[in-house]
């Protein structure tokens, strides 16, 4: 059974860097809570740019295919087995959420969009941003609230 799209990466990542990951974005949320209002603003933007890590396979898979293609053409044909190499672990990325270089990635603290969501939605709540979605059910209210 394939994992879900929410939970591919992480169950290809070992537990401690997981842990990892979760104790900084903890650390780095309470840091941010004694901080005040300023501090969350700066740091929600800093979120709308952080890479995360499909970003990044994304951005290397592509680089990676494009380098060993230009030197398949011009080097050697052997150069031409890079890409077909690497297609295959982008594949295999975007079906298990395991490719070579995640593990190295996930290491370096890079994390998946659903564990930076979770840091956004954490300074919008301390910040105060759902205290306006007063009933169960008014769904206007809390989308609006969610996507502040």
């Amino acid at each position: 059974m394939l994992p879900t799209t929410r939970d591919r990466v992480p169950s290809n990542t070992a537990d401690s860097v997981n842990d990892s990951i979760c104790r900084t974005t903890e650390a780095r949320v309470s840091r941010l809570a004694a901080a005040g209002p300023a501090a969350i603003d700066r740091r929600l933007r800093e979120l709308d740019r952080e890479w995360d890590i499909e970003r990044y396979v994304e951005t290397l898979a592509p680089s990676l295919t494009l380098a060993g293609m230009a030197l398949g053409l011009t080097v050697s044909r052997k150069f031409l087995l890079v890409p077909f190499a690497v297609q295959g672990f982008f594949l295999q990325h975007a079906i298990q959420g395991w490719c070579p270089p995640v593990p190295l990635l996930r290491r370096l603290g890079v994390r998946t969009q659903t564990e930076i969501e979770a840091e956004r939605t954490a300074l919008k709540a301390i910040r105060g941003d759902f205290r306006h979605v007063t009933r169960m059910g008014h769904v206007g209210q809390a989308l609006a609230a969610a996507s502040k």
